[in-house]
C-alpha cells in the first residue's frame, strides 16, 4: 500500500470559524467606521446652503469650509497606521470615535464660521483614520475563506453610511417645514443634521469594546496567549494555533518596509506608481463628489425646492448603494478593466447629458421641465455607472496592482492623491458653478472620456492574477 504526499497546505487557508454569525458581528462593528466614513461625508449636503445664509459667505470661502475636512482626512489616513501599531487597532477605532463625537456636537453648535471649519477638520482626521483601520482590522480577523465577502463590509457600510445620511438630512427638513434654517428644540435644522451624528459615532465607540483585539497586533506586542483565544473564536478550534502563530510571526518577520524611494523611477515615480496615481486622479475629477457633497444646493440652484432637492440627494445615495452591489457581484465575474470601461462610457453619457441641461437653466435660475428631468436621471445614472465601476474599481486595482515590495508605500501615495483630487473638485465646484454650471460638467464629462483611453493603455488587469505576478 503507498501513500501520497500531501502538499502542506497554511492553517490560515484551512480556517472555518465555528460561529460565522459572531465573526459577522466582529466584522459590522469594524465597518461602524465605514458607515461614519460616509455619514460624515455627505452629511454637509444639507447644510451648505444654510451655512451660506448663516454666516453670509461667498462661494469660494463656502467651498474652503465644506473642502476642509479633506485636510484632516489626508492626515488621518497617513498617521493612523502607525499609531495603530503602537497602541492597537481597537484604541484607534475608539479615538476616531471619541473625534467623531466632539466634531459632531462642535460642528451643530458653532459660534463662527472659523469654528464650524475647525469642528470640520476633527471629523475629517476621524474619517481619515477611519478608512484605514477598518479595512486593516476586518482583514487581519477574518478567515482566509471568508475574506474577500467580509471586506467588502467596509465598502458597503461607506455607501449604507451617505444613504442614510441624506436619509437623516431629509427627515429633520421635513420637520422644519422645508426650511434648512427653520427651527427645531431651538437649533436650526442644519445644525441637528450635523449633530444627528452623534448617535453612530458613540455606538461605534461602544461596539469597539464588544469585539477583540487583532491577533497580529497582540503576537507583536508578545501576548501570544490571547491571540491563541482570538484566533480560535474567529477561525475556529480545529485550527493548529501554535502552527498560526507561527505562520503570523514568520509573515512579520519577512515583510519589507517600504522605503519613499522605492518607489521612485526615472521619471518622478516608478511606472506602476503613476498609473496608480492616475486612478485614483481619475475616481475624482469625473466629479463624483459633487453628487455627494453638493447635490442639494446644485439642485436648489436651478429651482427645485429644498424638500425635493433632499430627497433626490437620498434617492441617488440608494442608487450608489445599487451600484456598489452590482459591482461587487461582478469585479470576479467579467474582470476590473471591463468595469472601469463601462463605468467611463456611462458616466460620459450621463454628464454631457447634464450639462445639456444644465445649459437650459434661464435667467431666473430654472430649468424647463424637459431639461429638468433629463437633468435628474442623467445624475442618477452618472452615480449609478460610477458606482458599478469605478467607485469599487479603483480601490480593487490599488490592492493588487503593484509588486509587494512597495505595495503598502504606493498605496498610500495614490490615495494621498485621491485625497488631493477630491479636494480640489470639493473646493472648486461652487465658483464654477457660479461661472457657469453647464461649462463644470463639461469639464468633468471631458475627464471621463479621458479615463477611457487611460485604460486601454496603461491599465493591466488583475483579475486571476497572484499578487506576486504584479508589477
Amino acid at each position: 500500500m503507498t501513500s501520497t504526499a500531501q502538499p502542506t497546505v497554511p492553517e490560515g487557508r484551512k480556517a472555518h470559524p465555528d460561529h460565522l454569525g459572531h465573526v459577522i458581528f466582529i466584522t459590522a462593528a469594524a465597518a461602524m467606521g465605514g458607515f461614519l466614513f460616509g455619514y460624515d461625508s455627505s452629511v454637509i449636503n444639507g447644510a451648505v446652503e444654510a451655512i451660506r445664509s448663516r454666516y453670509d459667505v461667498g462661494s469660494a470661502l463656502l467651498a474652503q469650509v465644506i473642502a476642509i475636512a479633506l485636510i484632516g482626512c489626508a492626515i488621518g489616513a497617513a498617521t493612523a497606521g502607525r499609531i495603530a501599531d503602537r497602541i492597537g487597532r481597537i484604541r484607534v477605532m475608539q479615538i476616531a470615535s471619541v473625534l467623531f463625537t466632539i466634531s459632531a456636537v462642535g460642528s451643530a453648535l458653532p459660534f463662527a464660521l472659523w469654528d464650524l471649519a475647525f469642528w470640520r477638520i476633527v471629523g475629517g482626521f476621524a474619517i481619515g483614520m477611519a478608512s484605514v483601520i477598518g479595512p486593516a482590522y476586518i482583514a487581519e480577523v477574518s478567515p482566509s475563506a471568508y475574506r474577500g465577502r467580509l471586506g467588502s463590509f467596509q465598502q458597503a457600510a461607506i455607501v449604507v453610511g451617505i444613504a442614510i445620511s441624506q436619509l437623516v438630512n431629509w427627515g429633520i427638513l421635513n420637520l422644519a417645514d422645508g426650511q434648512q434654517r427653520g427651527k427645531i428644540g431651538g437649533l436650526e435644522a442644519w445644525q441637528w443634521m450635523l449633530g444627528v451624528m452623534v448617535v453612530p459615532a458613540v455606538l461605534y465607540g461602544l461596539l469597539s469594546f464588544a469585539i477583540p483585539e487583532s491577533p497580529r497586533f497582540l503576537i507583536s506586542i508578545g501576548k501570544v496567549d490571547r491571540a491563541k483565544e482570538v484566533l480560535s473564536e474567529v477561525e475556529g478550534h480545529s485550527v493548529n494555533l501554535d502552527k498560526r502563530v507561527a505562520e503570523i510571526q514568520d509573515a512579520m518577520r519577512r515583510e519589507h518596509k517600504p522605503r519613499f524611494k522605492d518607489l521612485l523611477g526615472k521619471v518622478g515615480f516608478l511606472p506602476i506608481v503613476w498609473v496608480g496615481i492616475g486612478l485614483s486622479v481619475f475616481q475624482q475629477l469625473v466629479g463624483i463628489n459633487v453628487a455627494f457633497y453638493y447635490s442639494s444646493a446644485l439642485w436648489q440652484s436651478v429651482g427645485i425646492d429644498p424638500s425635493s432637492s433632499f430627497f433626490y440627494s437620498f434617492t441617488t445615495s440608494i442608487i450608489n448603494i445599487i451600484g456598489t452591489v452590482i459591482a461587487m457581484i461582478f469585479v470576479d465575474k467579467i474582470g476590473r478593466r471591463p468595469l472601469a470601461l463601462i463605468g467611463s462610457a456611462g458616466m460620459a453619457i450621463a454628464l454631457a447629458l447634464e450639462a445639456w441641461a444644465f445649459s437650459a437653466k434661464t435667467a431666473a435660475g430654472t430649468l424647463p421641465a424637459t431639461e429638468g428631468t433629463v437633468a435628474l436621471i442623467a445624475a442618477h445614472v452618472f452615480v449609478l455607472f460610477f458606482a458599478l465601476s469605478w467607485g469599487v474599481v479603483v480601490w480593487v486595482f490599488l490592492g493588487e496592482m503593484f509588486p509587494n515590495r512597495i505595495r503598502a508605500a504606493a498605496l498610500g501615495v495614490a490615495a494621498s492623491a485621491q485625497w488631493i483630487a477630491n479636494w480640489a473638485i470639493t473646493a472648486s465646484f461652487p465658483s464654477l458653478s457660479d461661472w457657469n454650471l453647464s461649462g463644470t460638467y463639461v469639464i468633468y464629462t471631458f475627464f471621463a472620456l479621458l479615463s477611457i483611453p487611460f485604460v486601454l493603455k496603461f491599465v493591466k488587469e488583475t483579475k486571476g492574477k497572484a499578487l506576486e505576478e504584479m508589477g
